[in-house]
């Protein structure tokens, strides 16, 4: 039987994250596959094509758009000027050359190449747009009364633009069971929950690391992470906190910051590996879409503090992987994470049982999943497409 056709969409290719990750083992999955992406930066082609490899992912390989270039004039800075053309272009790709399905990677623009093409499209939501939705993640991420003002213009372009393609798009696939709740009560749609890969392989257990007395924070230091929560969780705890990232949230946190919170800046791999290593327990005092801080935390053994909602219901395990505190307030989060803490005992969990769980997400798993999506959704689709008509 043929390898099917797949053409992948991706947002934008400027930074290397999570949902990059995801479109790295897309094109791992299939060898028969075209990316585009309304904006790619040499920086972002880079990352992924040293995730897949030379030999899968070549210039000749990505389609970008014209907006690459005016990223490139404003100097590469920001790619947020440039996202209300963004929905345009994905309506117009080159997507009507015998692909035998679409594979969209949709944050907030993505389903907009459903129009671009007969095949079917199947959409890998690692959320609805949140910003667009959700007023109170808009407030937080605004920055400003100018910020808000032009989040709310994006954000009804962004809903009118997932209202309108929704019921167009073949399959729907949620990352995280609380994505699947967005999309059903924001789209009205179900989907097929299927976790994102984590890369395990680079994190795992050394049982001759001796945990230290200290909690950390990793990941970029924005305002929906609630670092911030972290930080006076730890004060009222009266326990050390390293966290490592950084993003435009840092001076901020450094200002309601005391003796015990370290800050470490960005980190390689290797750093973020000898951190999870070393420490009582990972937090999470945000709501994840996801959340790959927490698997890469669990694949090295360790137990994962977290806020008992979104992503975290999908990757911690109470009592086997971690804890979960109740969800609410600022300070209902800060006062369960204080009291985690305090009791905190990194003995009370086989590492064993941590890491085992941790290899449910990985990309072997991953890869399985999502090939049998788009093999079944194909399959019907000419199913569909063979029956003969009415008599």
């Amino acid at each position: 039987m043929t390898a099917p056709r797949i053409a992948l969409v991706h947002e934008r290719f400027t930074e290397y994250g999570g949902s990059e990750a995801v479109v790295a083992e897309f094109v791992k999955t299939w060898a028969n596959t075209s990316v585009f992406a309304p904006i790619v930066s040499p920086e972002g082609y880079g990352s992924l094509a040293a995730a897949v490899g030379p030999a899968r992912c070549t210039p000749d390989s990505i389609h970008d758009s014209w907006l690459s270039r005016a990223h490139a004039a404003l100097g590469g800075r920001s790619h947020a000027p440039l996202l209300p053309f963004v929905p345009r272009v994905l309506r117009r790709l080159p997507l009507a050359d015998g692909f035998d399905a679409v594979l969209v990677s949709h944050h907030a623009f993505g389903t907009q190449a459903v129009f671009a093409t007969d095949a079917p499209v199947i959409a890998y939501v690692h959320s609805p747009a949140r910003w667009a939705w959700d007023k109170e993640f808009r407030a937080q991420e605004a920055g400003g009364r100018a910020g808000q003002y032009a989040l709310a213009g994006l954000g009804h372009l962004a809903r009118r633009g997932e209202l309108r393609a929704a019921p167009r798009l073949a399959q729907v696939i949620a990352n995280s069971h609380a994505v699947a709740a967005r999309i059903q009560d924001w789209w009205g749609l179900p989907s097929t929950v299927i976790s994102p890969p984590v890369r395990i392989d680079r994190f795992t257990p050394d049982p001759t690391i001796v945990r230290e007395d200290f909690f950390l924070f990793a990941g970029r230091l924005v305002p929906y992470k609630r670092a911030d929560l972290a930080i006076r969780a730890a004060q009222r705890a009266g326990c050390r906190l390293v966290i490592l990232g950084d993003g435009r949230h840092r001076q901020y946190l450094q200002t309601i910051a005391g003796p015990e919170t370290t800050f470490l800046g960005a980190a390689s791999d290797a750093a973020l590996l000898d951190m999870y290593r070393r420490c009582r327990a990972v937090l999470m005092p945000g709501i994840e879409d996801f959340g790959i801080v927490p698997v890469e935390a669990m694949a090295c053994g360790t137990p994962v503090l977290a806020v008992g909602t979104g992503g975290a219901l999908d990757t911690v395990l109470p009592g086997l992987t971690g804890e979960h505190v109740e969800s609410g307030d600022d300070s209902t989060v800060i006062d369960g994470l204080a009291r985690l803490l305090r009791d905190a005992d990194p003995t009370r969990y086989d590492p064993i049982a941590i890491r085992t769980h941790a290899e449910t997400f990985s990309p072997d798993a991953f890869r399985a999943n999502i090939r049998d999506v788009v093999a079944h959704t194909i399959g019907c689709q000419m199913d569909v497409s063979s029956s003969p008509g009415p008599s």
